[in-house]
């Protein structure tokens, strides 16, 4: 028998707060690392990022935003111009301190991964054209991951923010794999966030809001989880320990979602351990073709 743990996932809406859609922050029982904010913003509204002492990373998920941000006696503003819909391709990223204040504007959805820390990096607006695109394994397990937070990509103090999009039919989150206990070297503790969005492929005319995927995450000797779910747009998963996987998008429908980790190791890294039971599938991506359906890229030309 299958149940989805309800103190570790959430539905659209079921986190709503102050104007935002979800909010996940250091209040939320059980969590402590890592945070997520999500918004559907409109022409003339504002959001305010008045908070110090927590590390911020926005991402536009469709649409464009203007960011004003305060630090240090001074103000700037950056414009990201954001994409179509996380279907289309790797966006421009901003990454702000723990020092800085900011307001954002614009029109459309977007993220805003969080960490407390005290420790300050240097805010960075990192462009499109340099966000790190990786084409991760083969076959039926192809996926296109989009690397702007990670350790290699950017110089932050505790988060470690990706993307994925997975084409219908295929598998991602896989093999299994967990990071909740430190073993140097080779694991790192990770709190992970996975905020979900799926769209119907391409050319379908399938309404948006029929589509779906489908996402777990089990026990580990960390501690004892059971998430069993199908996973729409705005819905968010979090995994303090266990291990999850696979996110699995349903034939006619692409799956997305948004990672953020963040853990209390020294180091600032992501290491994992597949779960054994399940670690040799890895081995038969040798030979196999990735998808050809990939790179997925820009093609409302937003840009």
């Amino acid at each position: 028998m299958s149940t989805t743990d309800q103190r570790w996932f959430h539905r659209k809406g079921d986190l709503a707060q102050d104007g935002w859609e979800s909010v996940v922050d250091e209040t939320t029982p059980g969590w402590a690392h890592t945070g997520i904010r999500v918004a559907e913003v409109t022409g003339g509204q504002r959001l305010d990022l008045a908070q110090t002492g927590v590390e911020r990373i926005i991402v536009p998920l469709a649409g464009s935003f203007t960011v004003a941000y305060s630090e240090d006696a001074r103000t700037q503003t950056t414009r990201l111009t954001g994409r179509a819909s996380v279907f289309d391709g790797p966006t421009d990223v901003l990454y702000l301190s723990a020092a800085a204040t900011a307001e954002l504007t614009g029109a459309g959805r977007v993220a805003v991964a969080t960490s407390p820390t005290q420790a300050v990096r240097p805010s960075r607006y990192v462009p499109v054209q340099d966000v790190p695109v990786e084409l991760r394994g083969a076959g039926r397990s192809s996926r296109q991951v989009h690397n702007f937070g990670t350790p290699q990509a950017l110089d932050a103090a505790r988060l470690i923010v990706c993307e994925v999009i997975t084409p219908a039919e295929n598998w991602s989150s896989y093999p299994p794999h967990k990071h909740d206990e430190r073993v140097p070297g080779h694991e790192t503790r990770l709190e992970e966030i996975y905020y979900f969005e799926s769209a119907p492929v391409r050319g379908s005319g399938a309404a948006r809001e029929s589509a779906f995927g489908m996402f777990s995450t089990y026990s580990s000797p960390a501690g004892q989880i059971d998430i069993n779910a199908q996973v729409r747009t705005g819905d968010i998963a979090l995994v303090p320990y266990g291990y999850h996987g696979p996110a699995v998008a349903a034939p006619g429908y692409d799956l997305y979602y948004l990672n953020v980790m963040a853990g209390p190791d020294p180091e600032r890294d992501w290491l994992i351990t597949d779960d054994p039971a399940h670690a040799w599938v890895r081995d038969t991506w040798s030979g196999q073709e990735l998808d050809h359906r990939l790179p997925y890229t820009d093609e409302e030309g937003l840009r």
